[in-house]
């Protein structure tokens, strides 16, 4: 498979909520974080997802918000995955940013350099990546 998005996290399906339109569907990570889609019921049944499937979660890297303290913050965005900065190559407007996470996958943001700036990120700290649930495409293996 090739893909545009930077971000593509390979895992098993934990759990499917269905509902009248949209389903909430939740990958495990290798490393043991969990990534949560919020898909169209009739995509969901079209990719047989059910517990124990193996599915990957695509997300654009314009749709990663990095946060690093959220002590005591409460967001409503279902997706928060904690690791390290790996790296940070600055730009003229913005910052690429990975972010390893636990189990070696990465998550791959861009961002503002005022931004990138004002969060002082560097490689070693630590970092969450913020993602919207309605962000997130689900694909299986064909």
């Amino acid at each position: 498979m090739k893909t545009s998005a930077r971000n593509c996290f390979a895992g098993s399906v934990s759990r499917v909520t269905q509902g009248a339109v949209n389903d909430e569907v939740e990958l495990t990570l290798p490393g043991g974080q969990g990534i949560v889609a919020i898909i169209t019921r009739a995509s969901s049944e079209a990719l047989g997802l059910k517990e124990g499937a193996k599915a990957f979660a695509l997300v654009k890297a314009s749709s990663v918000i990095i946060l690093t303290d959220t002590s005591g913050a409460r967001f409503s965005a279902r997706n928060l995955l904690a690791g390290t900065v790996a790296q940070v190559r600055e730009g003229a407007v913005n910052a690429e940013v990975d972010i390893e996470l636990p189990g070696g996958d990465t998550v791959v943001a861009i961002i503002t350099m005022e931004s990138c700036r004002r969060l002082a990120l560097r490689a070693g700290q630590a970092a969450t990546a913020m993602i919207k649930a309605s962000s997130v495409i689900i694909g299986v293996p064909a």
